[in-house]
């Protein structure tokens, strides 16, 4: 009788005055009912009402009695003359005195059926509405209306914490149901909320976070997001079961709150906690999406690489011994390795995040080969070919690998690109290696040639820095030439392009170097000196190179003294490599001024230095940090053999036999095929009379560097030691190391001395007027 009733009432256009007093009727009349009769009541009220979905005014009177079935279900009485606390509330602005007045505007709201129908679907489920979850349909009215402080006053008197354990115990029988049940198993147990109450309380809870989280309330709203995934963690202890339907609300509830609860603490300050969060939705199988589950996974590994927080992984978490990550970097390593499989199997589409954090967490950790690996699996046609090749040679330079590095590059630059577009940064990569390799300075000349052409038409901004490699290259062929003609031409050419360079680039400290370098070579002291000091106040903290580079050029011009001072104050900045290169250059400074003790005694502390650096080298136990130092170990063990060269020729000197082969066999330990270390070994000899031994010593080391300019001067010097029968022998050598340096005025001193032998008296005289010359400007080290 009351359906038919109301329906009709619903029907009709009846005052809202009419309506309350009906409601309030009602009210009292049923007050002292019974619990279960008021629910029924009131839910045969709400039906009629939700079928009026023309009118959006039903529709909010249908939340209405909602509130009203919060009130009879709390044993509160409803009091229509006195509003409810929340301004925003809709209860309010229906049944306040201003919302029964002429105002009309706020009746246009419109809601969606298909909200309307979910709720309707609530309502004929559930007959019997208990009070949370009328509170939880409420607050989502209210939710949905934007009022989140309303939907939150509501959804703060649902007791979660009472009702936990019988949500954990519904899931559980959820899961029991969904499984095969042998025959005779019991029934399920009675009095268990269905999963439809489940799925509406977890919902509320979610809710709640959300409208924390739009009221800025970021930490309460991580916690109460945080309340769902322990819950069905009680649950479910080993995950989501495979075979829960996917029409199951309550694990799209779940899967909402695991994406949600990560960027909460993130929005909170707390990354910790977040990193936390993403590990416990990745830890356990939740039946998430593929794609939402990559995208957790890169979002984990973002955290982990540039979040700044070292969040170390929990005991429970080690589960695969001295393989698991130790680090964040390692983390992030390992989830990021995973999702490039889950790309290269197409498992996923390409993301162009997951490979900039790979190539960030590698090369902080100086994996470049196993990033060019990862590059060489991706896919055709999501690089074009010039990129993956330039991307490739990027990786593989950085490992050290510059031969495979050029040929790359060189694809990329060659005929078979020809009728693509030119890709610049190739042409840029390929000239800075070939100016690092004098093996492959013409074929600089020609790509920094191309380059210019390049960079007249589309970026003349980086005409000066072709320009540069250009020089740099030219500077490289002109002491690989063996042509005088072509050698001057090259030098001329080298000092032109890097000039050029210098006028587009004023203030590029590269180039100074390069041009102070070049000067130096070419013996052009003064332009060197100033060059080199120009660099020098460019760079803000200094620089090992640039220091080295004026130290020579001083004690190219017999400023020892003021070299030494220089020396002394880049031991006390530069870096610790730097500092034991100084160390040996003083040492070299002390033997260009005849001082061989206080020589010794910086060779003994260089060494002493070299042996300190080894043992904790050994002590290291972190893989990344013995990663770091493995180029700084093998430049230690080079310097460390040179030390032992240079105490050797010392010792040599000062006829101490013994001291002079403990060293030599010192150095051979570290590398037996070193040319000069036979060619110190030549010298012991030969200072001990010993010509045959010398002259095999000698050659061994020129079997090993035919091009070893010392080996070559010191064999005609003990041919010509043998007799006039040699001395044809020896004039070629000498004239042959000419060649190769020009500069070298021992070699010019030698032919002097063998042209005197052989009464060419004029021809001694110039070449021993060459040899003063040069050796007036010669460094005890080499500029190269």
């Amino acid at each position: 009788m009351v359906f038919l009733l109301v329906s009709s009432i619903s029907s009709s256009f009846l005052f809202p005055a009419f309506i309350v007093s009906f409601f309030f009727v009602i009210n009292q009349t049923l007050q002292f009912a019974p619990k279960f009769v008021l629910l029924s009541f009131y839910s045969s009220i709400v039906f009629p009402l939700f079928h009026c979905r023309i009118c959006p005014r039903r529709f909010l009177y249908a939340k209405t009695i909602l509130e009203k079935m919060l009130c009879a279900c709390s044993g509160e009485q409803f009091k229509f003359e006195e509003p409810p606390q929340s301004p925003e509330s809709l209860a309010t602005r229906d049944f306040s005195a201003s919302c029964l007045s002429s105002r009309t505007g706020d009746w246009d709201l419109k809601f969606e059926d298909s909200q309307v129908d979910e709720v309707e679907s609530t309502l004929k489920e559930a007959l019997s509405l208990n009070y949370e979850e009328a509170r939880a349909l409420l607050g989502r009215l209210e939710y949905q209306r934007g009022n989140f402080d309303a939907a939150l006053q509501v959804f703060q008197g649902i007791d979660i914490r009472s009702l936990t354990p019988r949500m954990v115990k519904a899931i559980t029988e959820k899961i029991r149901e969904e499984k095969p049940r042998p025959k005779g198993d019991s029934a399920p147990p009675t009095g268990v909320l269905s999963m439809h109450s489940v799925s509406l309380l977890l919902e509320a809870i979610l809710l709640k976070a959300k409208s924390l989280e739009e009221l800025g309330r970021y930490i309460e709203s991580a916690k109460e997001c945080r309340i769902i995934l322990d819950t069905v963690e009680s649950a479910l202890p080993n995950g989501m079961p495979e075979f829960i339907g996917e029409d199951c609300k309550f694990q799209e509830m779940l899967h909402k709150a695991l994406e949600l609860l990560p960027t909460l603490w993130i929005k909170g300050g707390y990354l910790d906690e977040a990193i936390n969060a993403y590990r416990r939705v990745l830890v356990k199988p939740w039946n998430l999406d593929p794609n939402k589950l990559a995208a957790i996974e890169k979002e984990l590994a973002g955290t982990l690489l540039y979040g700044g927080v070292e969040a170390s992984l929990p005991l429970k978490f080690y589960v695969f011994g001295p393989r698991t990550p130790k680090n964040n970097v390692e983390e992030a390593i390992l989830l990021l390795l995973i999702l490039m499989r889950k790309v290269v199997t197409q498992e996923i589409n390409w993301d162009p995040e997951i490979m900039n954090h790979l190539t960030f967490a590698l090369s902080i950790t100086r994996q470049f080969k196993l990033l060019a690996e990862h590059v060489e699996q991706i896919l055709p046609g999501i690089y074009s070919r010039a990129e993956r090749w330039y991307f490739l040679a990027l990786c593989y330079n950085a490992a050290g690998q510059n031969e495979t590095a050029l040929n790359l590059l060189m694809k990329v630059c060659g005929s078979s690109e020809v009728k693509q577009k030119p890709h610049f940064h190739s042409f840029l990569l390929l000239a800075k290696l070939c100016s690092e390799d004098t093996k492959y300075a013409r074929d600089g000349i020609k790509c920094a040639s191309r380059m210019i052409d390049m960079a007249s038409e589309h970026s003349k901004h980086f005409n000066a820095e072709s320009h540069k490699f250009l020089g740099v290259c030219y500077g490289n062929a002109a002491r690989a030439s063996v042509s005088d003609s072509e050698r001057t031409l090259f030098q001329k050419e080298s000092l032109n392009s890097l000039r050029v360079s210098s006028l587009g680039r004023r203030h590029d400290p590269e180039v100074m170097f390069n041009i102070s370098l070049e000067n130096a070579v070419q013996r052009n002291l003064d332009v060197a000196f100033y060059s080199a000091m120009a660099y020098s106040n460019m760079v803000a903290d200094g620089s090992g190179r640039g220091w080295k580079l004026l130290t020579l050029i001083l004690s190219a011009e017999r400023r020892l003294k003021d070299a030494e001072t220089i020396v002394d104050f880049a031991l006390d900045e530069a870096e610790r490599m730097d500092q034991l290169e100084f160390l040996r250059l003083k040492a070299v400074l002390k033997i260009a001024q005849e001082q061989p003790k206080q020589a010794i005694e910086t060779y003994r502390i260089l060494l002493a230095l070299i042996q300190a650096r080894d043992e904790l080298q050994l002590q290291a136990t972190n893989l990344n940090q013995s990663k770091d130092l493995e180029l700084e170990a093998a430049a230690e063990r080079d310097l460390e053999r040179a030390a032992w060269q240079d105490l050797a020729a010392i010792y040599s000197k000062l006829a101490s036999w013994a001291d002079a082969e403990i060293c030599l066999n010192k150095a051979k330990t570290l590398n037996v095929h070193c040319p000069r270390g036979w060619h110190t070994t030549g010298k012991y000899f030969e200072a001990r009379s010993l010509h045959k031994e010398a002259l095999v010593s000698y050659s061994v080391s020129l079997s090993v560097d035919p091009d070893y300019i010392p080996s070559i001067i010191s064999t005609a010097e003990v041919l010509m030691k043998c007799g006039n029968q040699s001395l044809p022998i020896a004039r070629s050598l000498l004239m042959n190391a000419v060649r190769l340096d020009p500069t070298s005025h021992e070699a010019w001193f030698n032919l002097g001395v063998l042209s005197k032998m052989e009464g060419l008296l004029l021809q001694a005289a110039d070449f021993f007027q060459a040899a003063h010359e040069l050796q007036l400007s010669a460094p005890p080290q080499s500029f190269i």
